[in-house]
């Protein structure tokens, strides 16, 4: 495929000042913008993880308790995401959940041919069916994804002086339920009989149950509501532009998924990633270097360094499937991050993205009757739809 769409980005923000890729702000942040300066911070071994409320979530687990991989770095954050790769694999993909997908995907859709439904709603509910076979929860489960929902919904509940004690009661009793509910159960099933899954390689790791909780709510936000974001944005993109659906509807798998990986590269769900440095890092500036202090805290701007015109070329805001690209640098640029903490989960979300869009374009007189609100959500710098009602005939 070698269509070059004009695509106009909706989610994404940018901020980046004009011949300063990398910059400090008078409140002390370093911001940085390039290709090349954001990855050599997301690759370095000297900064710790600073995004997803990760200060308050060291201090949840204390010295007693192993933080989720998230929220790890280091020797131990390597070893684990090592031992864990294979649940992630291409291959593992192909062989082990592909066939649930085409499954999780049509009873998704048989929804959808009972009457018209919210996009948002369909594809978490097919993310989470999909990811909690990854780990080893029971995707069949009443309400899990009700639970789960709840968990990642940011609730209004006042700002009067015990509004923090409400919001922690509230916390609480929605993860709760999900332990009690999803969780435990899963970990009694394992206990009793290991499963080539995410649960039983942390029970065999002596992991205790609050520890896996940590690890399900983890690879939860990871694997489920971002995925979810980014097919309601593909679909959104594909039902409004013509151009960009005639070219995605009349390619080969390999076709779909480099145009997918080109709308991901213009649209990361998440759209800014946050660190703290551990030691000085020095980062690429334009013919020269800068050097990030030690203990600074830096941001990088994910939907800037994808649009770097030195690396994705001179069309940086067009849909270019099989654009040609430098050695290591990936089809989605970063949004799937880069070092230690990239997404494990980036062939899952791309072929179930793709599975999922297939068939619902396939559907006679498929049409979107309403398109969503958005939003960006401050906590994880990353966007939200909710609204997109689809329906058939």
């Amino acid at each position: 495929m070698t269509a070059h769409i004009d695509m106009s980005q909706r989610m994404v923000t940018r901020d980046q000042a004009a011949g300063c890729p990398v910059h400090q702000d008078p409140d002390g942040v370093w911001r940085v913008h390039s290709y090349a300066a954001v990855r050599e911070v997301l690759r370095s071994t000297q900064t710790r993880q600073r995004g997803f409320g990760a200060d308050n979530a060291r201090r949840a687990f204390g010295s007693r308790m192993r933080p989720s991989v998230l929220f790890r770095d280091g020797p131990e954050h390597r070893e684990h995401r090592r031992q864990t790769a294979r649940y992630f694999t291409p291959r593992r993909v192909q062989t082990s959940y592909r066939e649930l997908m085409h499954r999780y995907a049509e009873q998704q859709l048989a929804r959808l041919r009972r009457g018209p439904a919210d996009l948002s709603d369909l594809t978490f509910r097919l993310a989470v069916a999909v990811a909690g076979d990854v780990i080893g929860l029971s995707p069949g489960r009443r309400g899990m994804a009700r639970r789960l929902e709840l968990f990642f919904t940011e609730h209004r509940l006042g700002s009067d002086r015990f509004a923090p004690i409400r919001r922690r009661v509230l916390q609480i009793a929605i993860i709760g339920s999900f332990y009690l509910f999803d969780v435990r159960p899963a970990i009694r099933a394992r206990r009793r009989r290991r499963r080539d899954d995410l649960i039983s390689h942390l029970l065999d790791e002596g992991c205790t149950s609050a520890e896996i909780l940590g690890e399900c709510v983890t690879f939860g936000a990871a694997g489920m509501m971002t995925t979810r974001e980014f097919i309601t944005v593909a679909a959104w993109h594909l039902f409004t532009d013509d151009a960009l659906r005639a070219a995605y509807l009349g390619g080969d798998q390999a076709g779909r998924i480099a145009l997918l990986h080109e709308i991901l590269r213009l649209e990361p769900v998440v759209g800014t990633l946050a660190r703290w440095t551990t030691a000085q890092v020095a980062v690429p500036d334009g013919a020269g270097t800068v050097t990030i202090p030690s203990g600074a805290p830096v941001e990088l701007a994910i939907s800037d360094a994808n649009l770097d015109q030195t690396t994705v070329g001179a069309t940086p805001t067009q849909v270019c499937p099989g654009r040609p690209l430098p050695d290591g640098v990936g089809e989605a640029g970063l949004s799937f991050g880069d070092g230690p903490h990239r997404c494990p989960g980036a062939h899952i979300a791309i072929q179930e993205t793709d599975i999922f869009l297939t068939k619902l374009f396939a559907l006679p007189g498929i049409r979107m009757v309403s398109e969503p609100s958005t939003r960006l959500r401050t906590d994880t710098q990353s966007y939200e739809l909710k609204g997109l009602v689809v329906a058939t005939g």
